[in-house]
């Protein structure tokens, strides 16, 4: 597994976690590696949610008016 802190892309940290979320509810790992598997688990986690928090500021940026209002429209997720 690679350390959560080498930049990796949302995409490969979120395939990670899923692979950690596996390895823990499969049970079949010993508790140690289950605790470390946790804590690398956490910080994807993290890591995921900056990473969303970072597009979301981005997006809100060309939302943006140019009188500089935010200007906000619901996002339809069926498109």
């Amino acid at each position: 597994m690679s350390n959560p802190n080498e930049n990796n892309t949302f995409e490969t940290s979120l395939k990670e976690l899923e692979k950690i979320v596996g390895q823990l509810e499969g049970g079949e790992i010993p508790l140690e590696a289950q605790l470390k598997a946790f804590e690398k688990g956490v910080a994807l986690s993290r890591e995921c949610l900056k990473q969303l928090e970072e597009v979301e500021r981005k997006v809100e940026l060309l939302m943006q008016t140019p009188e500089g209002d935010l200007k906000t429209t619901p996002f339809d997720v069926s498109q």
